[in-house]
């Protein structure tokens, strides 16, 4: 589990430090059709050579404590279990069981 973790935390890292910039940018410059068309062409060559094992649908989302992969909903990032201990506690403000 931990070594998954620990795949898990470089995919992010890798992702939302070198990739999501280039690849948000190269969408623009795709999309944008006052270009030229020989740039617009060049945007879409160069996405296609974005590793793929650096895309967001490589990344897993794991809850925080459990590393469990099954998350409660897409906002917070724990596990159903985990969630409703912490509503039980009184942690999470606003919801009650």
């Amino acid at each position: 589990m931990k070594r998954l973790l620990e795949k898990d935390k470089k995919i992010r890292y890798y992702y939302l430090n070198h990739y999501e910039k280039k690849h948000f940018i190269l969408k623009l410059i795709f999309k944008n059709f006052n270009l030229f068309t020989l740039t617009r062409w060049y945007a879409v060559f160069y996405l296609s050579f974005l590793t793929k094992n650096n895309l967001r649908t490589k990344m897993i989302n794991r809850c925080l404590f459990t590393h469990n992969k099954k998350r409660f909903t897409k906002l917070s990032a724990f596990s159903r279990h985990i969630f409703l201990k912490l509503i039980k506690k009184g942690s999470v403000l606003n919801i009650q069981k």
